[in-house]
């Protein structure tokens, strides 16, 4: 019997072999991550339908932000519940809103936190929808100037990142023109600018209390089956000044990441959406999967995948099971 002379199980054996040999790592700076803040004070409510997350009071979250930065994490995302809605999603971008009195707050108490804020209007408006409505329909145009508001509004808090999220036609060009404007340069913008029409938004939809009260949000959001658009999506977000691009969902579109790292050079984030991680929870939680070998596989496929920042909620499991080794 003729026996190979390449043998690929040589590099395997040993775990000391197996970690020299690999070739996508994890790293606690890799993530980003996301919380949920309403106003009040000494507020910690658990997210039922996402465990171990919760709404947190700005207090409170400033002491959850600077454990996480203990653990190597650096940055976090914000959205905000405010105390009430309204068709125009006003408090969204009001100076002392519940996201710009926490990015006063995590800036004076967490020195080092790169801060980062979401900014749509989803979480503000009384409809649910991600901007003004015309009738039943979100009228693109008139919703642009509000979101400016936001993002600048954030910026004066002192925000290092703003995230649009909203996936409104030319939305990042305005934020840009008006943080130029006003002063804000070197204010980043993350765009979220191929996010998709998920069923794995659920969970996120409980956690921000911002589910449409009518229709859905197809007719603004990127259709699952379009890859190619994708780009055109990514290329219109840089044309307009967009510094990262981010992906949403991730696992469902690890394919959509490879091809947005592949056609483009600026940092790409994707985020690890909700959905994706209730669903390893609840198989967790009865017995039928191990929870930290399948969410760092999970997110190691994303990093593989070619996504330079994962938003996640394991952000900070992850890194202490990152140490662990």
């Amino acid at each position: 019997m003729t026996f190979p002379s390449i043998r690929m199980r040589r590099l395997r054996r040993l775990p000391a072999l197996r970690e020299m040999m690999a070739e996508t790592r994890l790293h606690p700076a890799d993530f980003i991550m996301p919380y949920f803040v309403r106003p009040g004070k000494g507020v910690r409510n658990e997210i039922s339908s996402m465990p171990g997350n919760y709404q947190l009071s700005v207090d409170v979250l400033c002491e959850e932000c600077a454990g996480l930065l203990e653990t190597g994490v650096k940055s976090v995302i914000l959205f905000g519940i405010p105390s009430k809605k309204d068709a125009m999603g006003s408090e969204g971008y009001t100076e002392d809103g519940v996201v710009q009195t926490a990015v006063r707050a995590l800036r004076k108490e967490v020195p080092g936190l790169v801060v980062t804020t979401d900014v749509c209007l989803c979480e503000y408006t009384d409809h649910g929808h991600c901007g003004v409505l015309n009738g039943e329909t979100v009228d693109n145009d008139a919703t642009l100037e509000l979101l400016s508001k936001m993002a600048l509004s954030h910026a004066r808090a002192g925000a290092h990142i703003v995230a649009p999220s909203d996936m409104m036609d030319g939305r990042v060009g305005l934020i840009r023109d008006n943080l130029d404007a006003d002063g804000f340069a070197d204010t980043i913008i993350m765009a979220y600018s191929a996010k998709y029409a998920s069923a794995f938004y659920g969970p996120f939809r409980d956690a921000a209390e911002s589910p449409p009260r009518f229709g859905d949000r197809r007719g603004y959001q990127m259709d699952v089956r379009n890859a190619d658009e994708a780009m055109r999506e990514v290329n219109l977000d840089l044309d307009e000044g967009a510094d990262i691009v981010m992906i949403k969902p991730a696992l469902a579109y690890l394919d959509v990441i490879r091809d947005v790292k592949s056609g483009s050079d600026v940092p790409v984030a994707a985020y690890n959406v909700s959905g994706e991680f209730s669903m390893v929870k609840a198989a967790a939680e009865k017995g039928w999967l191990d929870e930290k070998q399948a969410a760092l596989e999970m997110l190691t496929a994303i990093k593989r995948a070619g996504a330079d920042l994962v938003l996640t909620y394991w952000a900070r499991d992850a890194a202490e099971w990152l140490k662990e080794g």
